[in-house]
């Protein structure tokens, strides 16, 4: 991958673009240290303290720290990703948004354009439900309650938290006209990395302990060389595939030959990157905001039993959270591939899977190789994501957040990589390409 940036780098062009794209997290990194008004920051610190592996601790963790700072981007890219899940669960329950989503270019700005508005939607939803949250009798985080003070400091905060998050949106965007890569995944990649000093000091921590509790000394070595062995299976499987063999027929135009050589159609094992992690794991942070229109504090009651079911912690939001990605794979899937028209475009091309007859045939079989390779790579990513979340249950350690994190940092620089190259190889770059 260093080869491949030190190689783009001699591009003006896509050194242009890379130095885009680090300039734009550089800007979201800047967003998450301005500081939203009427909030404090050390009674919202003390807050996730006491409630670590909680929802609101994930939100910290993919904002970099920006929510326990009350900072500008607090809601970071989760209205986004919530918006994106909405349209496209709606795109295939409704004709007009199907066939929207079929008209190639403009069917698909139309569908961003949707996208969008939903975001400001949900922005504002989530910025009330946060603000509702953060002004409870348990966390008192907010400065000015009552009278027209709290007036004015509840409309400063849900505007803020709102215009942030549009202000991430956008900034994503950016990165997709004229970076690297997918913009929310990198601003994604960017807030995990921002905290990889704190999970290094928390795990610093728990070996201390191994003084008063000797099995620490045991686990932390096991946790670290789990989540090397998860790396080193991350990029083993994102570059896993199953192809399938073409043989194409022989053609004969004027005084040439052409055709008549076997190829190969490339299923990968894992076709839909992290999406299906990103999906849900803020899917599974949609019952926070439910939370949020209710007193938290509350012995008992709708908010307790959604709160300990949807901690991070709980063996209850692994299994939900193991369902959901698998779902969410066989989903994407769905939306993206569509097997008789890969089947179609083998018989325009005078191509044929040997032993499979060419039209519905062609497209069964491609249906199945499919829906195997996805649930491979569905378990296999489902299985990376809970093992840190049940053995930190089981070791008493809070470290679930531990391969959700480590699956969307190695598969989003795997696909910036990968875009990188792609770019690289249209340029027909002579040091890359041989």
């Amino acid at each position: 991958m260093f080869q491949t940036l030190r190689n783009a780098w001699k591009i003006e062009d896509l050194r242009k673009k890379l130095l885009f794209t680090l300039l734009i997290l550089v800007i979201v990194r800047l967003g998450c240290a301005i500081p939203v008004p009427f909030l404090d920051p050390s009674r919202l610190q003390e807050m996730l303290d006491s409630t670590q592996g909680n929802l609101l601790g994930y939100l910290n963790l993919l904002t970099g720290g920006a929510f326990a700072e009350a900072t500008l981007f607090a809601l970071g890219v989760s209205p986004y990703i919530t918006a994106s899940i909405v349209i496209q669960l709606l795109t295939v329950a409704i004709p007009s948004l199907e066939r929207m989503a079929k008209d190639g270019t403009e069917g698909q700005k139309k569908i961003k354009k949707i996208t969008r508005y939903s975001t400001i939607g949900l922005a504002i939803l989530q910025a009330y439900a946060y603000y509702t949250l953060l002004r409870s009798s348990q966390f008192n985080a907010v400065k000015y309650t009552s009278g027209a003070a709290g007036w004015i400091s509840a409309i400063a905060i849900v505007m803020a938290f709102s215009a942030g998050a549009m202000l991430v949106m956008w900034l994503g965007e950016r990165i997709d006209d004229k970076g690297i890569g997918n913009g929310i995944s990198l601003i994604l990649f960017a807030g995990i990395v921002a905290r990889i000093p704190t999970l290094i000091t928390r795990l610093y921590t728990y070996l201390k302990l191994g003084e008063f509790f000797p099995k620490y000394y045991v686990l932390v070595p096991v946790v670290v060389l789990l989540f090397i062995a998860m790396i080193a299976f991350i990029v083993l499987m994102n570059g896993a595939e199953r192809r399938i063999p073409v043989q194409y027929a022989k053609r004969i135009v004027g005084r040439k030959q052409y055709g008549g050589q076997s190829s190969y159609m490339p299923i990968k094992v894992n076709m839909s990157g992290v999406l299906p992690i990103i999906f849900a794991s803020t899917f599974l942070a949609i019952p926070g905001t439910i939370v949020g229109f209710v007193d938290p504090s509350a012995e008992g009651g709708f908010a307790k039993f959604i709160s300990n079911v949807f901690s991070t912690n709980s063996i209850w939001y692994a299994i939900l959270y193991f369902v959901l990605i698998i779902l969410f794979n066989y989903f994407y899937i769905a939306i993206q591939y569509n097997p008789i028209e890969m089947a179609n475009n083998i018989r325009k091309n005078n191509g044929a899977i040997p032993g499979i007859r060419p039209g519905k045939p062609t497209s069964d079989f491609i249906s199945r190789i499919i829906s195997k390779t996805t649930l491979t790579g569905a378990l296999m990513l489902a299985v990376i994501a809970i093992l840190p979340i049940i053995l930190g249950a089981a070791a008493n350690m809070n470290i679930s957040m531990g391969g959700t994190s480590i699956i969307i940092v190695v598969g989003v620089a795997l696909d910036t990589a990968r875009s990188l190259e792609s770019q690289m190889m249209m340029r027909h770059y002579k040091g890359f390409l041989e």
